[in-house]
């Protein structure tokens, strides 16, 4: 009686075939006295035989580009193998005693299919393309932000003549950009650890504590590694719009790589509520 493994592994290769404009499948021999190894252009995620006497095998715990067949004698199967990125190869598997090949090399373009539908494979290109557009449009009206000398008022906070200050914060479409000038007054590099942005919330009642939340940028612009001594730079933020209560603030923190020279910008939520 067949195994349901073997009976799937059927049904898969079947409809694979006939997906394909009936795409005959190339055939592998192996036997119980030599290893045939299937070499692929993306890692192996995953391998399956139809039959118990035929084993292929690859590492499971960390991802390589080959595998090893081996068969004893009995009745063809097939071999179901799916690379990394979905990418499907099927093949028939024969035991022969007398082999003339060990190794094979398979191309991309012996792949039968892939398990992501294609809609599915179009809606993840369209999305990269939009996503590319996105960062493009963020780029540029960054740039633009830099060149504008409109400011928003003075808030300002330093550390150890490291000196950040918001002078600008733009509404456009649905993203927020936080214009932030870093200052580097002090006789040293200053090297960038992180540069993160909270927001704080003050719990009520008896025992007060601080609740913070990170919110991630979806871009950031102009944001270097270091910053050199009596340096200067401006660096552009963007955020989705959102707005805050006034229990509420907002906190930029910029952190030194080694160093001890933290500062902490407290965006208040008026600033953050009333957009230029």
């Amino acid at each position: 009686m067949k195994s349901a493994v073997h009976i799937l592994i059927i049904a898969i290769s079947t409809i694979m075939a006939s997906a394909q404009n009936h795409i005959s499948l190339d055939t592998i021999y192996a036997n119980d006295t030599k290893t045939v190894a299937l070499f692929f252009p993306e890692s192996i995620r995953q391998g399956i035989t139809g039959s118990e006497n035929f084993v292929f095998s690859y590492n499971k715990d960390a991802e390589q580009y080959f595998g090893l067949l081996q068969a004893t004698p009995g009745k063809e199967s097939n071999l179901l193998v799916i690379n990394r990125s979905g990418a499907i190869f099927s093949y028939i598997v024969r035991y022969k005693e007398h082999l003339s090949k060990l190794n094979y090399f398979v191309s991309i373009s012996e792949s039968i299919g892939n398990e992501k539908p294609q809609d599915t494979l179009e809606s993840d290109n369209e999305k990269k393309i939009f996503d590319n557009f996105k960062i493009n449009y963020y780029q540029e009206f960054c740039t633009y932000l830099l060149n504008q000398k409109q400011r928003l008022g003075f808030i300002r906070e330093k550390d150890n003549r490291i000196v950040v200050s918001m002078e600008n914060l733009v509404f456009d479409r649905e993203e927020l950009y936080l214009v932030i000038k870093i200052e580097n007054r002090s006789t040293l590099d200053y090297d960038l650890n992180y540069l993160n942005l909270y927001i704080n919330t003050r719990k009520k009642g008896k025992k007060k504590s601080l609740q913070s939340l990170i919110k991630e940028p979806l871009y950031v612009h102009n944001l270097p590694e270091r910053i050199s001594k009596d340096g200067i730079l401006r660096i552009v933020v963007v955020l989705p719009r959102f707005s805050i209560s006034k229990e509420r603030i907002v906190v930029l923190e910029l952190d030194e790589k080694n160093g001890e020279r933290n500062v902490k910008l407290r965006i208040p939520h008026k600033t953050i509520n009333n957009p230029n």
